[in-house]
């Protein structure tokens, strides 16, 4: 496809809602993904922490 100027690029043909908004979905879940993934990773080293102490006083409290 041929664009004779900058508008006809951005109106794609007709289509340009369908592609200007699949290319800010995109955009939008390429940022989120990476930060929503640090934060569960952040959520289960806190839980494992968490059952680690939970563990210790659970075996210190059984050896008094």
């Amino acid at each position: 496809m041929q664009w004779n100027s900058v508008g006809e690029f951005f109106a794609m043909g007709g289509y340009a809602f369908y592609v200007w908004g699949s290319f800010g979905a995109c955009a939008v879940l390429m940022v989120a993904e990476p930060l929503l993934a640090k934060r569960r990773l952040s959520e289960v080293r806190q839980s494992l922490i968490r059952e680690r102490l939970a563990d210790e006083l659970d075996l210190q409290q059984r050896t008094q």
